[in-house]
């Protein structure tokens, strides 16, 4: 699977923060059983690498993910939990080689047309739009649709059921991520 493929695996990408690993397994069934097969697990708490060795061994069919990797280092750490793809909020070079560096799809975080283009002057056409509504939301994306067209974007950050169809009706935004798809039990 590359980048691309996995953001056609659904509209929505679920981002979600664990303080507790034992809610990792009942909370990938519980997306899986609502026809759910992302979910982006964030690196913010100490019990997010454990979630993801969790959900990895005991919920195969969820393509489980890392989020907020903002070092090298936890792009390694991720991917040997078991992530099957990395998310980052930024896209510095060392970043971005670490990413590339695990083989799994990545999608580094983008807000600026320069950061943009920098992605894509490394074949990169497949990144993270964050934080989407402060960075411009959906208006940002469509204007930048004209220019670069061959850019696709997961768009995170103040995503809401209020204003995820906005970003899913742009042609350049094939799914989006969010923590409002979390069923009210897991947050």
């Amino acid at each position: 699977m590359d980048a691309r493929e996995l953001m056609g695996l659904g509209a929505v990408i679920p981002v979600v923060v664990l303080d507790d690993a034992e809610r990792a397994v009942p909370l990938a069934k519980a997306l899986l059983a609502d026809g759910i097969r992302t979910m982006e697990l964030t690196l913010r708490t100490p019990a997010a690498l454990e979630s993801i060795r969790r959900i990895a061994a005991e919920v195969p069919a969820i393509v489980i993910g890392a989020g907020t990797i903002t070092q090298p280092r936890q792009a390694e750490e991720a991917v040997a939990a078991g992530a099957k793809f990395l998310v980052s909020p930024g896209s510095p070079a060392s970043l971005v080689d670490a990413l590339a560096a695990q083989g799994v799809p990545f999608l580094p975080g983008v807000s600026t047309v320069t950061e943009i283009l920098t992605l894509l002057d490394r074949d990169i056409t497949e990144m993270k739009f964050f934080p989407a509504e402060a960075s411009g939301g959906a208006a940002f994306l469509r204007a930048v649709a004209g220019p670069l067209p061959q850019a696709r974007f997961c768009p995170t950050g103040g995503i809401s059921e209020a204003n995820v169809a906005d970003y899913l009706a742009l042609s350049t935004v094939p799914c989006a991520g969010g923590t409002w798809i979390i069923p009210r039990s897991f947050r």
